[in-house]
This record gives C-alpha cells, structure tokens and sequence, in this order.
C-alpha cells in the first residue's frame, strides 16, 4: 500500500492508503489512517494525489524549482501551475491534454513526495522546460 495525501479541489486535503491509483481509470480506493475502512475516491475531485515518504513531511522544506544543466532526468521536465497558484516541478512521460490526468515525479529528491497524480482539470497552466 502507499501512502497518499490527496488535495482536493476545495483546499481540503485528506491522508490514507492506496494500490489502486491508475491514470486508465477516474475512480481508486482509499484506505484510511486509522481504521483502514475504504472509501472510493473520484480523481475529478482532487487537484492531486501525491505519493509521499510520511504523513508529517518537513514544513521547513523548501522544493527546488528550477533544473540545473547537469541533472539528468528521466522523462519530459514540467513546471506545473495549479489553479491556487501553488507550483510543482518535475519529470513525467504521460502528459496528453485530452486525458483526465498524468505522473509527476518530483524535480527536488528531497522533499516528502515520492510522485504525485495529477489532474489536468486543476492545471492554470503548464510548460515544458
């Protein structure tokens, strides 16, 4: 199971458990912190699902924005704006504006999040650098 903290369109977020996240489907199952009761959750809901190290994460972390001349990365570089201006910079493969959603894995291997899902819906605007 990973742990996931999903942000949803409304500013709210909510932590649980998942295997079930596919960029085919528009629906996956959450299994909660707690009592790992499961709920089924709609993509077209969230802005984004990260896939995380810990639930706390590092408020102190500072994400890395920009890619030096010397990483090297696997996949296309993107920096993505979300509709509540907050951005996120990263390496993907599966971006299609026509599709629900793709993978980012993030440019800084530091911060808590591992890659995140997220759902084009929710995206001001996006560049390939």
């Amino acid at each position: 199971m990973n742990k996931v903290v999903l942000h949803y369109t409304d500013g709210s977020i909510q932590k649980g458990y998942t295997s079930d996240l596919s960029p085919d489907r528009t629906t996956f199952h959450l299994a909660a912190i707690e009592d790992h009761e499961t709920e089924i959750i709609d993509i077209h809901k969230l802005k984004a699902v990260f896939f995380v190290k810990d639930f706390e994460g590092d408020p102190e972390h500072t994400d890395l924005k920009d890619f030096d001349s010397y990483q090297t990365a696997y996949g296309r570089q993107y920096r993505v704006l979300f509709r509540d201006g907050e951005e996120f910079v990263g390496t993907g493969m599966g971006y299609h504006p026509d599709k629900f959603g793709f993978f980012l894995t993030p440019l800084d291997s530091d911060c808590n999040t591992i890659r995140a899902f997220v759902n084009n819906e929710f995206i001001t605007k996006i560049e390939q650098i």
